[in-house]
């Protein structure tokens, strides 16, 4: 589950820390035990819950859920080795149920840990952070593991997960955002004003993402930019509102942003590869150079060369 999806783990950990399965609560009287038990360990109140969580495995011995809290309140009331046990019931009932495994390796590791077992409690870090556990808050909080907050394989796991919950705060997402802002864009070599453009960090830093409005005309357009972690290597997506589409990949070389295209088949017949480059000259400053070729890359064309000035008084946001 290394790349399993975090919108899926956020949603596993939800229905197991705090959302009751609706068939449950159609089925719950008045004096319903489920609630009851919810409620007992929301409160952390772990012996009431240990009680009646445990009563509620032995009515519904499938359930995975109630074996996951059944774990959680027994480490809650030091009753570990028991918890472990529970823990691995919810891991074999899970498998075919879509509970990740990561959340369990993390509750493993815990009672690992609060056991003073700190080999064991770091392999089930690992295997939690290497299938994609997130629960960044849990693991800065839970005390359990108060005593490995310094052992050096602890804060290698806890950046892992880190990762896990954050993955474009790494440090290639921030090649680019030397070109992040709201910038006047003039021709490089005349200084006349050719557009303006916004471009802004989205989706949790994972794109960078322009729009590019021109001067005197009806044109616009945007790109998607984004760094490719299987490829290892930068990625840009251009539409505009001509119906045109440019895809471009590269990397940040020696301070610039070098994207190239393949060869493209174009209307004419010809096939045009391009090569576009970013240039950061400074706080306020990035040159944007695009040459063409149609031989293959023997020779190349210059299709334009922008200047962009960036607004005094404007910074672009980050959503």
């Amino acid at each position: 589950m290394k790349h399993a999806s975090r919108a899926v783990l956020c949603l596993a950990f939800a229905l197991l820390t705090v959302i009751r399965p609706h068939r449950l609560l159609a089925q719950a009287p008045a004096n319903d035990p489920v609630a009851a038990a919810d409620a007992a360990y929301n409160a952390h109140n772990w012996a009431a819950a240990e009680n009646l969580y445990s009563s509620l495995t032995k009515e519904n011995p499938d359930n995975a859920r109630f074996w996951y809290r059944l774990g959680v309140s027994q480490r809650g009331t030091r009753h570990l080795e028991p918890a472990l046990a529970s823990f691995e019931e919810a891991r074999t009932l899970g498998a075919a149920k879509g509970l990740p495994g990561s959340l369990v390796d993390y509750e493993v590791g815990t009672t690992y840990a609060a056991m003073g077992d700190s080999s064991r409690a770091i392999k089930a870090l690992k295997d939690a952070a290497d299938g994609g556990f997130l629960q960044t808050d849990r693991l800065q909080n839970d005390a359990e593991w108060n005593s490995l907050r310094t052992d050096p394989q602890f804060v290698a796991l806890a950046n892992e997960v880190k990762h896990n919950a954050a993955p474009c705060e790494d440090e290639e997402f921030r090649q680019f955002d030397f070109w992040i802002g709201d910038w006047d864009v003039t021709s490089t070599a005349d200084g006349i004003s050719r557009g303006s453009s916004h471009i802004a960090k989205e989706m949790g830093g994972c794109v960078i993402w322009e729009n590019w409005t021109s001067a005197g005309s009806s044109y616009f357009g945007k790109s998607y930019n984004t760094y490719n972690l299987n490829l290892h290597r930068w990625e840009q997506y251009w539409v505009d509102n001509s119906a045109g589409t440019i895809f471009f990949y590269g990397n940040l070389k020696n301070g610039l942003m070098d994207y190239w295209t393949d060869d493209i088949p174009q209307p004419n017949g010809q096939k045009l590869r391009r090569h576009l480059e970013f240039f950061n000259l400074g706080p306020g400053k990035v040159r944007q150079f695009s040459q063409g070729s149609t031989d293959g890359g023997k020779t190349w064309q210059v299709e334009y060369d922008l200047t962009y000035n960036r607004h005094a008084d404007k910074t672009a946001g980050t959503r």
